[in-house]
């Protein structure tokens, strides 16, 4: 945990901020730097809450930097473009997901996976080149390189587009990746929280046949009445999870909290994919015989670079798919987040900071 001194930029900002690991947040006052020659500037009027804002704002991953200005699903209308920006000007709808910067020169960053990129600077809680500190979208306004901006296409309602930035492109990108985008492939899905039902609507969409699997029986008349599913399995029911061994092609896992494996690699056909976007905080245990006998793959996946997240949101417009929200206020956000704790939401909180985000002074 560190506390850094701010640097003093030309533009004022309002936002909410963490000053310490209790988590609160509360209005902040700071800056935002000139809109360079290849940036985008841009007031937010959307910022979705996702549950790394929550680990962040607690310095649970032990690398906060206070004050913390949380929001990586931001969107919002740009105000201003630099003399170089070639890809946006005033008025059009924008986003920023959960980075703003990259080396540019890696192998990564050539092939278009500044995802990957060892030097990859995240929205907030970061440092910048010019050694300022990244601020998020619990704000009114936005700076970034246009680079790290994407288009939000007409058609998807602002609200809604806000998660597509973090959770909907972390889900998207393993089911192109591994070949998961086919219809009539059967995808299996652990977990119906935020990113899970959003994996459920893509994967629909592609035309596979969804499987939800879950700890949760209460999940299912909503897995499939409102999801879509086309079946729900109770991932603690022996029974159940014994007749669905061998029917999968793929699952994409989106549990964050320990849990076993093995029963997940049994229901995978031979030469299935188990991939896994949730981040346990302890190591997993891995079988490895079921493995072998059956060539099966277990791998991970993390959000998707700058091309892969415009062709997401672009495809998320073309095909209908809409995150589930709960827009709220920004001076809601304490209770949200410890709602978010307690899983009691459906399934993403959106900030409306375009309405409510108000300076006091």
């Amino acid at each position: 945990m560190a506390t850094q001194p701010q640097i003093q930029h030309p533009n004022k900002a309002l936002g909410y901020a963490a000053r310490d690991p209790s988590g609160l947040l509360s209005p902040f006052n700071f800056s935002r730097r000139e809109t360079g020659e290849k940036d985008v500037a841009f007031k937010v009027l959307y910022c979705g809450i996702c549950h790394s804002d929550l680990h962040m704002v607690k310095n649970e991953w032990g690398f906060s930097t206070y004050p913390l200005v949380p929001g990586h699903e931001v969107v919002g209308v740009v105000t201003e473009v630099g003399s170089k920006v070639e890809k946006f000007k005033v008025g059009d709808k924008v986003g920023v997901g959960c980075m703003v910067d990259s080396c540019r020169t890696c192998q990564n960053c050539a092939e278009n996976l500044e995802n990957y990129c060892p030097q990859f600077t995240l929205t907030y809680g970061a440092k910048h080149k010019d050694g300022s500190i990244t601020y998020g979208g619990y704000s009114d306004s936005m700076v970034a390189d246009e680079h790290f901006v994407v288009r939000i296409p007409e058609g998807l309602p602002l609200d809604a587009a806000a998660p597509l930035l973090c959770a909907g492109i972390t889900v998207y990108s393993p089911l192109r990746y591994f070949a998961l985008d086919k219809p009539g492939l059967h995808v299996g899905v652990v977990g119906l929280g935020g990113l899970g039902h959003v994996a459920v609507k893509f994967a629909k969409a592609f035309g596979a046949k969804v499987t939800v699997i879950s700890t949760s029986p209460n999940k299912k008349e909503e897995a499939i009445q409102n999801l879509g599913a086309d079946s729900f399995l109770i991932s603690r029911d022996q029974d159940q999870m014994q007749g669905a061994m061998g029917t999968l092609d793929g699952i994409i896992d989106t549990v964050s909290a320990v849990h076993p494996l093995l029963p997940l690699i049994g229901l995978l056909k031979s030469h299935g994919k188990l991939v896994m976007v949730g981040a346990p905080e302890k190591p997993l245990e891995m079988p490895v015989i079921p493995l072998i006998m059956g060539r099966k793959i277990v791998a991970g996946s993390s959000i998707g670079g700058m091309k892969e997240t415009q062709e997401m949101i672009d495809f998320a417009a073309e095909h209908n798919v809409k995150p589930d929200i709960e827009v709220i206020p920004i001076d809601y956000v304490n209770t949200a987040m410890e709602r978010l704790h307690k899983a009691d939401v459906k399934y993403r909180f959106v900030i409306d900071i375009g309405n409510t985000l108000k300076s006091t002074s």
